[in-house]
């Protein structure tokens, strides 16, 4: 098993993944990197972990998206680094639905 250093939002991980596998890692750990970096261009960044829910948000949307929108057809969605007004509008719905599920885990 191949051991791999990867950098989220300036932190290190050690993350093992199988042999050949080391370049695919780096590039998901860059998709992360490109929608942290977009969520703190738009003013999101509040603390490491909601970053990366955020992140973790967006690429779940995403992919449902993939699923569910398109079929086989379905367009790869673009970086959020090329991200346009509709893109900032939808980081910021899934911003504000992350906040309600927030608030409404701690009224529990």
């Amino acid at each position: 098993m191949a051991q791999v250093t990867i950098r989220i939002n300036g932190y290190a991980y050690t993350v093992g993944c199988e042999d050949g596998q080391e370049d695919h890692l780096a590039k998901m750990a860059e998709e992360i990197e490109q929608r942290i970096s977009s969520i703190k261009a738009i003013g999101g960044q509040s603390g490491e972990a909601r970053l990366l829910m955020l992140a973790a948000l967006l690429l779940a949307d995403e992919l449902y998206d993939l699923k569910h929108g398109g079929g086989a057809n379905a367009q790869p969605v673009p970086p959020p680094a090329k991200a346009d007004g509709e893109r900032r509008a939808r980081l910021r719905r899934v911003a504000a639905r992350a906040e309600e599920i927030a608030s409404d885990m701690l009224d529990l």
